[in-house]
């Protein structure tokens, strides 16, 4: 599988947990879906930074996205 997209996805369900988490907590009730999105996007993050270091990092999120939308959209 490409790193960039498993970079993209972790990154996704990173940014896709915030609400789920913020949501549980005004519910009152244990973020299980959070917590599950938080772990598995933080290891596909920390996996696609390892096999590729120095190649991933905040500057380069955009740029990760924007290449793989266009690789898989076109």
């Amino acid at each position: 599988m490409d790193l960039d997209l498993i970079f993209v996805v972790g990154v996704a369900l990173l940014a896709f947990a915030i609400p789920a988490l913020a949501s549980a907590y005004a519910d009152w009730r244990f973020p299980r879906l959070a917590v599950l999105m938080i772990v598995i996007g933080g290891v596909a993050v920390a996996y696609a930074m390892q096999e590729n270091p120095g190649a991933y990092g905040l500057r380069t999120i955009d740029d990760a996205i924007v290449t793989v939308l266009g690789r898989y959209l076109n």
